[in-house]
Protein backbone atom coordinates (compact mmCIF):
# COMPACT_ATOMS: atom_id res chain seq x y z
CA UNK A 1 0.00 0.00 0.00
CA UNK A 2 2.23 2.72 -1.30
CA UNK A 3 0.05 5.40 -1.64
CA UNK A 4 0.20 7.95 1.08
CA UNK A 5 -3.89 8.93 1.25
CA UNK A 6 -4.05 4.22 1.06
CA UNK A 7 -1.66 4.38 4.17
CA UNK A 8 -3.36 6.81 6.11
CA UNK A 9 -6.51 5.17 5.58
CA UNK A 10 -5.42 2.37 7.20
CA UNK A 11 -3.71 3.89 9.95
CA UNK A 12 -7.06 5.63 10.61
CA UNK A 13 -9.22 2.61 10.28
CA UNK A 14 -11.39 3.51 7.81
CA UNK A 15 -11.33 3.62 4.25
CA UNK A 16 -13.42 6.46 2.66
CA UNK A 17 -16.70 5.75 0.32
CA UNK A 18 -15.80 9.61 -0.34
CA UNK A 19 -12.90 10.31 -1.50
CA UNK A 20 -13.72 13.92 -1.98
CA UNK A 21 -14.54 14.09 1.87
CA UNK A 22 -11.22 12.74 2.33
CA UNK A 23 -9.76 15.23 0.63
CA UNK A 24 -11.01 18.24 1.62
CA UNK A 25 -10.61 17.00 5.23
CA UNK A 26 -6.90 17.29 4.30
CA UNK A 27 -7.03 21.15 2.34
CA UNK A 28 -5.55 23.96 4.49
CA UNK A 29 -7.68 27.34 4.56
CA UNK A 30 -4.95 28.87 2.79
CA UNK A 31 -5.27 27.27 -0.30
CA UNK A 32 -8.48 28.69 -0.73
CA UNK A 33 -12.01 27.57 -2.11
CA UNK A 34 -13.46 23.94 -0.28
CA UNK A 35 -11.34 23.60 3.13
CA UNK A 36 -11.44 21.57 6.05
CA UNK A 37 -12.71 24.47 8.34
CA UNK A 38 -16.29 23.04 8.30
CA UNK A 39 -15.23 19.65 8.67
CA UNK A 40 -12.91 20.85 11.75
CA UNK A 41 -15.99 22.30 12.92
CA UNK A 42 -17.92 19.08 13.27
CA UNK A 43 -14.79 16.75 14.25
CA UNK A 44 -14.38 19.14 17.59
CA UNK A 45 -17.91 18.50 18.64
CA UNK A 46 -17.61 14.93 17.99
CA UNK A 47 -14.24 14.35 19.82
CA UNK A 48 -15.02 16.61 22.95
CA UNK A 49 -18.75 14.28 23.01
CA UNK A 50 -16.59 11.10 22.63
CA UNK A 51 -13.56 12.23 25.50
CA UNK A 52 -16.77 13.42 27.47
CA UNK A 53 -18.21 9.99 27.03
CA UNK A 54 -15.17 7.65 27.74
CA UNK A 55 -13.97 9.23 30.26
CA UNK A 56 -17.43 9.61 32.46
CA UNK A 57 -17.67 5.50 31.87
CA UNK A 58 -13.92 4.69 32.72
CA UNK A 59 -14.07 6.85 35.68
CA UNK A 60 -17.19 6.87 37.44
CA UNK A 61 -15.64 8.00 41.08
CA UNK A 62 -14.29 11.11 38.87
CA UNK A 63 -16.86 15.06 39.61
CA UNK A 64 -17.57 16.94 36.87
CA UNK A 65 -14.52 19.26 37.38
CA UNK A 66 -12.33 16.05 37.62
CA UNK A 67 -13.82 14.83 34.05
CA UNK A 68 -13.86 18.60 32.52
CA UNK A 69 -9.90 18.74 33.27
CA UNK A 70 -9.33 15.27 32.11
CA UNK A 71 -11.02 15.82 28.66
CA UNK A 72 -9.65 19.56 28.38
CA UNK A 73 -5.79 17.41 28.50
CA UNK A 74 -7.08 14.92 26.35
CA UNK A 75 -8.27 17.14 23.37
CA UNK A 76 -5.96 19.90 24.02
CA UNK A 77 -3.99 21.49 20.73
CA UNK A 78 -0.47 19.24 22.00
CA UNK A 79 -2.10 16.25 22.52
CA UNK A 80 -4.33 16.48 18.57
CA UNK A 81 -1.09 17.31 17.06
CA UNK A 82 0.67 14.37 18.81
CA UNK A 83 -1.81 12.09 16.88
CA UNK A 84 -1.86 14.13 13.90
CA UNK A 85 2.23 12.81 14.07
CA UNK A 86 1.24 9.06 14.67
CA UNK A 87 -1.12 9.65 11.52
CA UNK A 88 1.49 10.96 9.70
CA UNK A 89 -1.11 13.97 8.23
CA UNK A 90 2.09 16.48 7.58
CA UNK A 91 2.73 14.25 4.41
CA UNK A 92 -0.53 14.74 3.47
CA UNK A 93 -2.25 18.07 4.27
CA UNK A 94 -2.67 20.39 1.57
CA UNK A 95 -1.44 23.66 2.02
CA UNK A 96 -1.13 27.03 0.38
CA UNK A 97 1.88 28.36 -1.15
CA UNK A 98 3.01 30.64 2.12
CA UNK A 99 2.17 27.97 4.58
CA UNK A 100 4.13 25.56 2.47
CA UNK A 101 7.43 27.86 2.99
CA UNK A 102 6.55 28.23 6.43
CA UNK A 103 6.76 25.30 7.74
CA UNK A 104 3.09 24.57 8.44
CA UNK A 105 3.25 21.09 7.84
CA UNK A 106 4.95 20.74 11.13
CA UNK A 107 2.92 23.26 13.17
CA UNK A 108 0.89 21.92 16.26
CA UNK A 109 -2.29 24.07 15.30
CA UNK A 110 -2.71 22.55 11.75
CA UNK A 111 -1.99 19.31 12.44
CA UNK A 112 -4.68 19.23 15.37
CA UNK A 113 -7.39 21.28 13.56
CA UNK A 114 -6.61 18.88 10.97
CA UNK A 115 -7.08 15.85 13.10
CA UNK A 116 -10.59 17.22 14.11
CA UNK A 117 -11.38 18.20 10.14
CA UNK A 118 -10.67 14.17 9.78
CA UNK A 119 -13.06 12.80 12.25
CA UNK A 120 -15.52 15.13 11.22
CA UNK A 121 -15.09 13.96 7.59
CA UNK A 122 -15.26 10.18 9.09
CA UNK A 123 -18.91 10.71 10.69
CA UNK A 124 -19.86 12.52 7.13
CA UNK A 125 -18.48 9.33 5.67
CA UNK A 126 -20.13 6.75 7.64
CA UNK A 127 -21.47 7.48 10.28
CA UNK A 128 -21.58 8.40 14.04
CA UNK A 129 -20.69 4.73 15.22
CA UNK A 130 -17.83 4.36 13.01
CA UNK A 131 -16.82 7.57 13.86
CA UNK A 132 -17.20 7.02 17.68
CA UNK A 133 -15.02 3.89 16.74
CA UNK A 134 -12.23 5.43 14.47
CA UNK A 135 -11.87 8.78 17.46
CA UNK A 136 -11.92 6.20 20.67
CA UNK A 137 -8.91 4.62 19.10
CA UNK A 138 -6.95 7.14 18.40
CA UNK A 139 -7.95 8.53 22.00
CA UNK A 140 -6.65 5.03 23.85
CA UNK A 141 -2.95 5.54 23.92
CA UNK A 142 -3.89 9.42 25.17
CA UNK A 143 -5.96 7.67 27.65
CA UNK A 144 -3.69 5.72 29.32
CA UNK A 145 -1.50 7.95 30.13
CA UNK A 146 -3.77 10.92 31.68
CA UNK A 147 -2.59 11.85 35.02
CA UNK A 148 -4.60 12.32 37.77
CA UNK A 149 -7.49 15.14 37.47
CA UNK A 150 -5.81 16.95 40.29
CA UNK A 151 -2.44 17.20 38.57
CA UNK A 152 -4.50 18.96 35.66
CA UNK A 153 -5.21 22.15 37.64
CA UNK A 154 -2.96 24.91 36.88
CA UNK A 155 -0.84 26.70 39.65
CA UNK A 156 -3.50 29.53 40.30
CA UNK A 157 -6.20 27.39 41.19
CA UNK A 158 -4.23 24.45 43.51
CA UNK A 159 -2.62 27.63 45.21
CA UNK A 160 -5.96 28.68 46.44
CA UNK A 161 -7.01 25.58 47.01
CA UNK A 162 -3.97 25.01 49.22
CA UNK A 163 -4.62 28.66 51.22
CA UNK A 164 -8.67 27.96 51.53
CA UNK A 165 -8.00 24.26 52.83
CA UNK A 166 -6.30 25.88 55.47
CA UNK A 167 -8.52 28.95 55.95
CA UNK A 168 -5.77 31.38 54.71
CA UNK A 169 -6.45 34.50 52.48
CA UNK A 170 -6.24 34.59 49.01
CA UNK A 171 -2.95 35.48 47.45
CA UNK A 172 -2.24 39.05 45.83
CA UNK A 173 -0.74 39.60 42.09
CA UNK A 174 0.78 42.93 40.66
CA UNK A 175 2.74 43.33 37.66
CA UNK A 176 6.20 44.33 39.12
CA UNK A 177 7.73 45.24 35.15
CA UNK A 178 7.39 45.40 31.56
CA UNK A 179 10.19 45.32 29.21
CA UNK A 180 10.58 44.42 25.25
CA UNK A 181 8.66 46.08 22.19
CA UNK A 182 5.10 44.57 21.51
CA UNK A 183 5.93 41.34 19.86
CA UNK A 184 8.51 40.50 22.73
CA UNK A 185 6.84 41.84 25.48
CA UNK A 186 8.22 40.48 29.16
CA UNK A 187 6.08 40.71 31.84
CA UNK A 188 7.58 40.07 35.78
CA UNK A 189 4.97 39.48 38.70
CA UNK A 190 5.04 38.87 42.29
CA UNK A 191 2.74 36.75 44.29
CA UNK A 192 2.17 37.77 47.84
CA UNK A 193 0.79 36.75 50.84
CA UNK A 194 -1.81 39.06 52.63
CA UNK A 195 -1.06 37.51 56.33
CA UNK A 196 2.73 37.28 56.14
CA UNK A 197 5.80 38.72 54.30
CA UNK A 198 6.00 36.20 51.83
CA UNK A 199 6.29 36.93 48.04
CA UNK A 200 7.53 34.55 44.86
CA UNK A 201 8.77 36.62 41.61
CA UNK A 202 8.19 35.21 37.84
CA UNK A 203 9.05 36.08 34.84
CA UNK A 204 6.79 35.17 31.24
CA UNK A 205 6.25 36.66 27.80
CA UNK A 206 2.20 36.96 29.32
CA UNK A 207 1.00 38.32 32.02
CA UNK A 208 -0.90 35.40 32.78
CA UNK A 209 1.92 33.13 32.37
CA UNK A 210 4.00 35.05 34.52
CA UNK A 211 0.67 34.65 37.17
CA UNK A 212 1.04 30.84 36.76
CA UNK A 213 4.75 30.59 36.93
CA UNK A 214 4.77 32.67 40.44
CA UNK A 215 1.72 31.12 42.00
CA UNK A 216 3.93 27.75 41.22
CA UNK A 217 6.33 29.04 42.95
CA UNK A 218 5.11 30.09 45.96
CA UNK A 219 3.33 26.58 46.21
CA UNK A 220 6.91 25.13 46.13
CA UNK A 221 7.48 27.60 49.11
CA UNK A 222 4.35 26.43 51.31
CA UNK A 223 4.73 22.94 50.51
CA UNK A 224 8.10 22.89 51.75
CA UNK A 225 6.90 24.78 55.13
CA UNK A 226 8.73 27.88 54.03
CA UNK A 227 5.55 30.23 54.58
Amino acid sequence: MSDPLDSLQARLGHRFADPELLDRALSHRSLGGRNNERLEFLGDALLNFVAADTLYADKPGAEEGALSRLRAGLVREESLARLARELRLGEVIRLGESELKSGGFRRDSILADAVEALLGAVYLDAGFAKARTVCRNLLQPLLAELPEAEQLKDAKTRLQEWLQARARPLPRYEVLEEQGPPHARRFRVRCSLTDGDVHADAQASSRRGAEQQAAQAMLAQLEDGHA
